[in-house]
């Protein structure tokens, strides 16, 4: 008995570790990520949802450096309103090395690490794009809650140059 849940222990972390495993062509990687002026308060402004942030509204994402390479985050988010219950995961995110600090590894169950890639970071550290190269999930973000129409536009086209389906976009309400 002790070696059929062993067996399936492996299955199911096998499965866990090979669906966070690249798959698809490579995707842009912003050039040099300054940890320091990442750190901070991120409103999700758009995304691909994951099933726990579907319905999500006042989305936020937020970084601390635990250690050099160590970041924890928290993740918030009213459920399916405004007032909707409050919401809140504390992943750990691990920058992988040579990687300009642009790929992360975030842990929500140990385990178990997806990728993270920061596809996009302006130069003033206001704007974001999160993604994966399965193009399965993406987070487009800002310093803010709300951001400009023509800015929206031209992230969501960055994302769409990086092979993400326009469609599956979807915005993220704030209020």
């Amino acid at each position: 008995m002790k070696k059929i849940i062993s067996i399936c222990v492996i299955i199911v972390i096998s499965l866990f570790a090979f669906q966070s495993c690249r798959q698809g062509p490579p995707i842009r990687m912003a050039q040099q990520v300054n940890l320091d002026s990442f750190m901070g308060d991120w409103y999700v402004i758009a995304n691909i949802p994951t099933f726990i942030e579907k319905g999500a509204h006042n989305a936020i994402e937020s970084y601390s450096r635990r250690e050099s390479d160590i970041i924890d985050t928290t993740f918030s988010f009213n459920k399916d309103s405004f007032t909707g219950p409050k919401k809140q995961y504390n992943p750990t995110g691990f920058v992988t090395e040579d990687s300009s600090n642009a790929e992360w590894k975030m842990q929500f169950i140990w385990p178990f690490k997806s990728e993270y890639i920061i596809v996009y970071v302006d130069p003033t550290y206001q704007y974001t794009i999160i993604g994966r190269t399965k193009r399965d999930y993406i987070w487009i973000m800002a310093r803010k809650p709300q951001i400009k129409q023509q800015t929206l536009e031209q992230l969501i086209q960055i994302a769409v140059d990086e092979g993400y389906d326009k469609n599956l976009i979807q915005l993220v309400p704030h209020n």
